[in-house]
């Protein structure tokens, strides 16, 4: 194990850190008056950092904090907006359609691929926000597959493109955790 948040997810640390180009163009959909909660961010994330600037309310949480997304809920939200953990989508995605809330989750589109998609939306509204770039995670590597954000009640149709302004620099989330596995030494 290499880390805290290994030891937290049995080896599987697997989070990649949205730089705020990526967050950018899911913030046009949100109403304004809602309050997001960001489930799998810090107080550094660039999806808490990005809402705020525009506006809205935001609640985030995440495991480094003790606030397990299977056993956490804010008091009040209204939309999940985040990125989570690629690890474990199909059970992330049946808790958020638990809740009968809208959210707005940029994955891999790899997991499009597989049987869960079709088993939790065959009754449900699925949405896409394709890009026409990927989006380069952490330390700024050319990710090995493209992102986009799949989306339950939250777009106007159900699929749609944008084109994606990337940016050099990573996300302030990244810098946050790796100073935190520095103070605790792993």
């Amino acid at each position: 194990m290499n880390g805290f948040l290994d030891c937290l997810t049995g080896g599987k640390n697997d989070e990649y850190y949205t730089p705020r180009y990526a967050v950018l163009p899911i913030l046009r959909y949100l109403p304004k008056d809602a309050v997001i909660w960001c489930p799998f961010d810090t107080a550094n994330s660039e999806f808490v950092l990005a809402l705020r600037e525009q506006g809205f309310k935001v609640v985030h949480s995440h495991l480094i904090t003790g606030q397990d997304f299977y056993k956490y809920e804010p008091d009040y939200w209204d939309v999940i907006v985040s990125n989570p953990p690629f690890y474990g989508k199909a059970q992330i995605f049946e808790r958020c359609l638990s809740f009968g809330k809208p959210f707005a989750l940029l994955m891999s589109c790899l997991w499009l691929n597989e049987s869960a998609p079709c088993r939790l939306f065959m009754e449900k509204d699925m949405q896409l926000l394709m890009f026409d770039k990927r989006v380069q995670y952490n330390d700024q590597r050319r990710a090995p597959f493209s992102s986009c954000y799949v989306c339950h009640e939250v777009l106007p149709k159900q699929v749609m493109f944008h084109n994606l302004q990337t940016e050099r620099g990573i996300s302030r989330m990244y810098g946050e955790m790796q100073e935190k596995r520095k103070e605790l030494r792993i």
